[in-house]
């Protein structure tokens, strides 16, 4: 009998323990006498602090501790650029930066003490847009240098002569905005000193490694002096990697009481601290010949970190390059600056730079596909590479399915049909189609050199197992897809085996949960360590049963010899075997597994094992009097190589288009003279259940060679189509083509206005 759930719709391992209240949260967590904490933070975007008295603050009953910058240790810390304190000192640079914290009994009396804490400020100027901060006179955000935070340039083979040769060239620029993450769980920690004198961390993270070394780094301790464990995390979307200062400022508040401390962001004080995703004006120029052929591409970049860089300079890399690696491109030129503002910072959020990108390139191909009579879908798909070519940036394609992702979407939304026969509209309402297609790495080498997991499976005396493994669950099913693996190369049920939660001090060392990497890594190295311990109990098995072990097989709970079955012993036995014999011992085994991937040098370089595709489709209703645009169907189409759990895939394929249909219509935050003025869920509107459409989704299994199982990452690839996807099905309804995001009501109106303003000069031109 096989055991094995791959291939079939299962609920996450984690599901039981969600719905019924029992997940630990790191909000949840409590440690006797533990303190709480609040943080102050900055009510201007650029000002001096010229005093501070915690005199008052530290006088309150039940006050245990009221930090400043002055307390906190003297390293910065940042990804690349090392400028950020962990509470401001000096001068503060955008509003929300943290300036104090206060550790108290409860959460009452801390929050009371933050109202008696006074700052002197002397309000500075602020820089507040790109044009700003890039202006020759312009002082820098941080002393001693300019404005530019990073800078990308390429050009890869002769982009002027070819856009010389093309048939069409077209030339526009698009705006895209920053979207908060939106997980349900704001950022969390509790940090303790245990009995050692090392500093314990409970927190919210996908990636409790990089969180280790942050600490160390900014805390000036030795790593191995900190433990941190991964609570329950409700949602990360990439806001919890690296560049929130929650657990940092729990762990120097833990060691400067010697106490417990739990620090919860309430929502508002989330907005203000979670990097929201990058800022940036793209303008793209592309040349095509008259069968839709793309034989050159040019881009300008203009994004905005806010006042540190974080991972925005990443963010900004993937923008600049990776959809390249979609067409068969020879002719490419890039050039892209990241600034610094006084905005709250953004950083890295799903799809890392690739939605600002797949706007711009999709809204694109649509306009030229309509002046060259062409179908876009078939534009996208004559442009596409095939198995087995290299990209112009040195990118391998092992396995592809967009071709097939395009087929899919656009047949289940009646492409050519409704875009044949033009919906004739009910009233002022008119209808539209739109598509657009997208890719995205499994893996990334950039970190440095090692994109590798590591897995250890530990057979119990029951014959049940435990897998550890670093790599994080953020929701999107890691420790169910580890669970099928081990429970599919052992034979044994899927709850017989259980994934023990992320500890840096038990788990092997991981990168974590980005650049959708850990289905393909830890995936792979499961099924290695799975293999192993499969083999070391046959091995023991062989001996008991006089059989060799290749004849054996695992099934039922026994290891039994193929075609009889009388002739058998439990896996419990033979693990309490391993065990209890001379020179035995546990059963447990470790694999690692690392793609053959490159680390780029600057643009070039094979730097993932396998790359995911995606492509949606969509019928949007306009109103024409209102500007209000309705998105009533939608269907996204994933290519995760091969879906273990079509059920996650679904989940996290439709989740995504829900995402992207609130970047492309909904979301914005709204800010005045850098302040944020909607950091909550009332006001920052989010899409809800009445505001889109039944999602529909389709899976396109390519079968990587790279891939466990010819398996690849599904959780990022199917939010990047979705924005230009619903803007070229507005323009297809009114003839309106929005580039700035988000396509409010206000921004079709002006657009009819204009349109019908060009109408009648034309008429009168006639």
């Amino acid at each position: 009998m096989n055991a094995s759930t791959l291939g079939t719709a299962v609920p996450q391992v984690t599901a039981r323990s969600k719905v019924m209240g029992r997940a630990l949260y790191a909000g949840d967590v409590k440690v006797a006498g533990m303190l709480h904490a609040k943080v102050l933070r900055s009510p201007y975007p650029h000002a001096r602090i010229v005093r501070i008295d915690t005199s008052a603050a530290l006088a309150l009953p039940g006050v245990k501790a009221v930090l400043t910058g002055a307390d906190a240790p003297r390293a910065m810390w940042g990804v690349h650029h090392k400028e950020r304190r962990i509470l401001a000192e000096g001068v503060v640079r955008f509003a929300g930066e943290e300036v104090a914290a206060v550790a108290a009994v409860t959460e009452e009396v801390a929050r009371d003490a933050l109202d008696l804490i006074e700052v002197e400020y002397e309000e500075l100027p602020a820089i507040l847009t790109t044009e700003e901060a890039l202006d020759e006179e312009a002082p820098g955000v941080h002393p001693g240098r300019n404005n530019v935070s990073h800078e990308i340039k390429f050009h890869i083979g002769d982009v002027d002569a070819a856009l010389a040769q093309a048939d069409l060239v077209y030339e526009a620029t698009y705006d895209c905005h920053a979207q908060y993450p939106g997980y349900l769980e704001p950022m969390a920690t509790v940090a303790t000193i245990d009995a050692d004198g090392r500093l314990q961390v409970w927190t919210s993270t996908q990636s409790v490694f990089l969180a280790r070394m942050r600490l160390a780094a900014a805390l000036e301790m030795p790593a191995s002096g900190i433990r941190v464990m991964q609570a329950t995390t409700g949602g990360g979307f990439g806001g919890k990697i690296v560049e929130d200062a929650n657990n940092l400022i729990a762990g120097l508040l833990a060691v400067k009481t010697a106490k417990p401390v739990r620090l919860v962001n309430n929502r508002l004080e989330d907005f203000q601290a979670c990097c929201s995703s990058v800022p940036e004006r793209v303008t793209l120029k592309l040349g095509m010949t008259k069968e839709g052929i793309i034989i050159a591409k040019d881009v300008r970049i203009i994004a905005e970190c806010g006042a540190y860089s974080g991972l925005s300079a990443e963010v900004m890399h993937v923008t600049a390059m990776r959809s390249d690696n979609m067409h068969r491109l020879q002719n490419v030129r890039s050039h892209a600056t990241l600034v610094y503002t006084n905005n709250p910072p953004h950083g890295a959020f799903r799809g890392f730079g690739g939605a600002q990108m797949q706007f711009a390139l999709n809204s694109h191909i649509h306009m030229m596909a309509e002046k060259l009579g062409l179908d876009p879908a078939e534009v996208h798909k004559r442009n596409a590479l095939n198995v087995g070519e290299t990209s112009i940036h040195g990118w391998k394609i092992g396995s592809t399915g967009l071709r097939a992702c395009i087929d899919q979407c656009t047949e289940a939304i009646q492409w050519q049909a409704k875009r044949a026969a033009k919906a004739p509209g009910r009233g002022s309402k008119r209808r539209g189609v739109g598509m657009a297609a997208a890719m995205h790495v499994s893996g990334n080498r950039t970190i440095g050199n090692w994109d590798g997991s590591t897995v250890v499976v530990k057979v119990n005396e029951d014959g049940r197992v435990l897998v550890h493994s670093g790599e994080c669950d953020m929701g999107q099913g890691a420790m169910t897809m580890l669970s099928q693996v081990v429970a599919h190369e052992l034979n044994i049920p899927l709850d017989h085996v259980h994934v023990v939660a992320p500890d840096t001090d038990v788990s092997p060392y991981a990168i974590g949960s980005l650049a959708s990497r850990v289905t393909i890594t830890a995936g792979n190295a499961a099924i290695l360590a799975g293999r192993k311990a499969r083999e070391a109990l046959l091995k023991l098995a062989a001996e008991q049963l006089q059989e060799p072990a290749e004849r054996l097989e695992i099934a039922e709970g026994f290891i039994r010899v193929q075609g009889q079955p009388v002739k058998q012993v439990t896996l419990a036995e033979v693990a309490r075997l391993h065990i209890w014999r001379h020179d035995g011992e546990g059963l447990q085994v470790s694999a690692t597994w690392d793609p053959k991937t490159v680390m780029h040098g600057d643009v070039h370089g094979n730097v993932a094992p396998a790359h995911s595709y995606a492509a949606q489709a969509v019928e949007v209703e306009v109103d024409t009097e209102t500007g209000q645009v309705t998105v009533v169907d939608s269907f996204v189409s994933d290519d995760c190589g091969k879906a273990f759990n079509p059920l996650a895939v679904h989940g996290q394929s439709n989740g995504a288009a829900a995402q992207a249909m609130g970047w492309a219509l909904y979301e914005q935050l709204q800010m005045e003279n850098g302040r944020l003025v909607n950091g909550n869920f009332a006001d920052y509107t989010m899409p809800t259940a009445d505001s889109i459409p039944l999602l529909r989704s389709g899976i396109v299994e390519s079968n990587d060679p790279n891939g466990p199982y010819g398996a690849k990452g599904a959780s990022e690839t199917a939010i990047l189509p979705g924005a230009p996807a619903i803007a070229n099905a507005v323009y297809d309804a009114i003839g309106v083509r929005i580039t700035d995001l988000p396509i409010t009501p206000e921004k079709v109106l002006a657009g009819l206005r204009e349109l019908k303003s060009r109408q009648q000069e034309g008429a009168r031109h006639a």
